[in-house]
């Protein structure tokens, strides 16, 4: 690992082993799937740690636990226990239940009612109490995979300066899919507490842009986007396999021995599919494609071959057992309306193969039909590739694979389009030599360029970056503010912001109005012997008049720019110079408000605020980062600032900050306790002038200048009331 000096914990739903009891004694096989054997050079060379489920429910006996452990520890390998019914839950019935047919854009496969949410978030936070306890200052963790989407802000509320990568390893679907999940909110910030989110392909990581701007109202950029106060990073790591172990298995003479065995009939041309046995992979069509082949090419019958190898998958859920039923009747019927007496047109394959058998299918195979219906990548291609050291065959994949963002010189076909693909069947069966090796040379390239090594250095590299981009964080968690030592005080100024802190943000700001509760609370609050209560808002003064201007109260209208006294009706305006610029932007925003339905333009005495709660999320968020592109070089040079806040832009004077209210006290040795209270960054400046003994507390998350932190608006009112008491 090039990027960073530290360890690397690898944490993933599935240890790289398989454990097993067999005869009373205990085995343990070393994976080799491409995520085992990809990751396992940054694991041995970091002397990091590989944190996940060893795939064994049953209790063991005590002497093979402690063999086990043992074992394990020896391979720095760490458990994460589940009972059976536990990995039955967030295993199969959420995980592989819910997760993955919607990602995979299967939404017929998902349960009418969505169950067991429970064990999956149990399940992440224990792999993140694990994590955390195994962590070291300076590791380096990289979380994987739809299993575990809530692990990273569960590490992040654990270890908030510690450097957390995650990649999703199956497709993210577009917006409108992903939107009908319950729990979308929960997954994209699950996903959120990484510094560094890899996907496998652009459009995955475009689907969840717009699933950020939908949902959660963020508004990224190219491959950053603004959370909880951090930039957190977007990125495109396509996955690659060893190719160098696969070429070298293509050449051993076992290998040859077995490519000779299966062309032993030398004018019968093979088409080969290699799958696990899943609904995504798309077999069923496949296999209705080559049956309309061999209807329309008669001259083909005897001469061609399917060679269907389809890998045991989740063979105790109920939608596998029908899928493989179906699968199994297809080929039936093929058989029986194709086959003669020296000729079955598909050769079916119900089991696993080892790597030597694979790849000998690779290299006796003339087309290697890799049609998905949907897959994050598929290595299977890339493996067909790297195993042709021969420099002939061909590719025929589906282009709603992963892979096919890269393998532009394999057959692209629709695999909904069954008539098509059966002509592409056709066409790589009948291609020319020439052109299958200029084809297959481009695409051997590739592969060996950019292979699984080259995919975790270049993700580990880049989340190094970020690490060094990020230095020292300030989202230190921080403790509930002090009641008592508030309530002790015989002298107490209470700044409080209101949207945000009072009240929550609402869709339209007309929405935000103040119930007779809260108007109740801060009166008591005004009447509580020596105590001051000042609203210190963005909001216009006619608004907060209208609002709170009967109460016993000090009210800072747009940022404290006006500043209306407790006990007085005057409105009092701080210096804010010319005001020359206000005519242009006024001019931009108001035809900007008009291009965006929803949109609507506050007007205050020397600023605006364009706000979009009411926009379609997506084009509103566009719509806001062009604003400010252009806002800022137009006011360049003028002493104005544009800032982002909810769903809205803001334009002001420079200098006019919630900041002016605290500084009242700043060099006052008789001061009140000051108790700064608010959730977003214009309250920063409110947090960093207040005097140096002052309560600062910030509501929410996000890196802060506030010494507390609270966690949302009830628990602002619940700390004012306790101020009653």
């Amino acid at each position: 690992m090039s990027g960073a000096s530290g360890r690397v914990l690898i944490v993933a739903n599935r240890l790289p082993v398989t454990v097993s009891v067999a005869d009373g004694a205990l085995d343990i096989r070393r994976s080799a799937g491409g995520l085992a054997s990809g990751l396992q050079r940054p694991h041995e060379t970091s002397g990091g740690r590989w944190i996940g489920w060893p795939g064994i429910s049953a209790p063991l006996a005590e002497p093979l636990q402690a063999e086990l452990d043992d074992r394990l520890a020896e391979m720095r390998l760490v458990p994460v226990t589940m009972s059976a019914d536990e990995a039955a839950h967030f295993y199969e019935a959420f995980s592989n239940g819910v997760l993955w047919p919607l990602f995979h854009y299967l939404v017929d496969q998902v349960p009418l009612h969505v169950q067991h949410w429970d064990a999956y978030e149990a399940i992440n936070e224990r792999f993140a109490e694990i994590v955390a306890r195994e962590y070291q200052p300076g590791d380096v963790i990289w979380v994987h995979d739809y299993q575990l989407m809530r692990l990273p802000a569960l590490l992040r509320r654990r270890l908030p300066d510690a450097c957390i990568g995650f990649f999703l390893h199956i497709p993210f679907p577009a917006s409108d899919i992903f939107r009908s999940l319950p729990m979308r909110e929960a997954l994209l910030e699950g996903v959120l507490g990484a510094d560094l989110i890899g996907f496998h392909t652009g459009a995955y990581l475009r689907h969840f842009a717009t699933a950020l701007t939908q949902v959660l109202g963020l508004s990224p950029e190219i491959e950053k986007v603004r959370w909880d106060d951090r930039d957190v990073e977007l990125g495109i790591f396509p996955m690659g396999i060893d190719a160098a172990s696969f070429e070298q298995s293509a050449t051993d003479r076992v290998a040859a021995e077995d490519i000779a065995a299966l062309r032993e009939q030398g004018d019968v041309q093979i088409l080969l599919g290699v799958d696990r046995l899943d609904y995504t992979k798309g077999i069923p069509r496949r296999l209705l494609a080559f049956e309309e082949m061999l209807a329309r090419h008669p001259e083909l019958h005897e001469r061609v071959r399917l060679v269907q190898v389809a890998v045991p998958s989740r063979e105790g859920v109920d939608a596998y057992v029908e899928f493989r039923e179906l699968v199994e009747a297809s080929v039936g019927r093929i058989q029986g309306r194709f086959g003669t007496p020296r000729w079955a047109p598909v050769h079916y394959m119900y089991r696993s193969v080892g790597e030597a058998e694979l790849v000998a299918l690779y290299r006796a195979a003339d087309a290697m039909l890799v049609t998905p219906l949907r897959d994050g990548m598929n290595l299977v291609a890339k493996e067909f590739v790297a195993s042709r050291s021969d420099g002939d065959g061909v590719l025929v994949l589906s282009e709603f694979a992963g892979a096919a963002a890269e393998m532009a010189e394999a057959v692209l076909v629709n695999p909904f389009d069954v008539e098509r693909t059966a002509d592409a069947f056709h066409a790589a069966l009948t291609m020319p030599e020439d052109e299958r090796r200029a084809r297959m040379t481009a695409l051997r390239t590739r592969v060996q360029q950019f292979d699984v090594h080259h995919w975790v250095r270049s993700f580990l590299d880049r989340l190094a970056a970020t690490q060094r981009r990020s230095g020292a964080r300030s989202t230190s968690v921080l403790e509930a503010p002090p009641a008592d030592v508030i309530g002790a005080a015989e002298h107490l100024a209470l700044l409080l912001d209101y949207d945000g802190t009072l009240v929550p943000i609402e869709r339209t700001p007309e929405l935000a109005a103040p119930t007779p509760d809260l108007l109740d609370l801060l009166e008591r609050l005004a009447k509580r012997p020596g105590t001051e209560v000042h609203i210190v808002s963005g909001r216009p003064r006619d608004v907060l008049d209208a609002w709170l201007g009967a109460l016993p109260i000090t009210l800072h209208a747009e940022h404290a720019l006006w500043t209306r006294e407790a006990g007085s009706s005057d409105w009092v305006r701080a210096n804010v110079g010319d005001l020359s610029w206000r005519e242009p932007v006024r001019d931009i925003l108001d035809k900007v408000t008009e291009r965006t339905p929803g949109s609507l333009l506050e007007e205050k005495t020397a600023g605006f605020a364009w706000h979009y709660r009411a926009a379609d999320p997506e084009y509103g968020a566009a719509r806001a980062n062009e604003l400010r592109v252009h806002l800022g070089q137009l006011l360049s040079n003028t002493p104005v600032e544009v800032m982002v806040g909810h769903k809205l832009v803001e334009v002001r004077p420079h200098g006019v900050t919630k900041g002016l209210v605290a500084r009242r006290w700043r060099d006052d040795s008789l001061a009140p306790l000051v108790v700064a209270i608010g959730d977003d960054q214009t309250d920063e400046d409110l947090f960093e002038a207040a005097p140096e003994r002052s309560i600062t507390v910030r509501v929410g998350p996000g890196a802060t200048a506030a010494r507390f932190r609270l966690e949302s608006q009830p628990d602002v009112r619940d700390l004012l009331e306790s101020l009653l008491a």
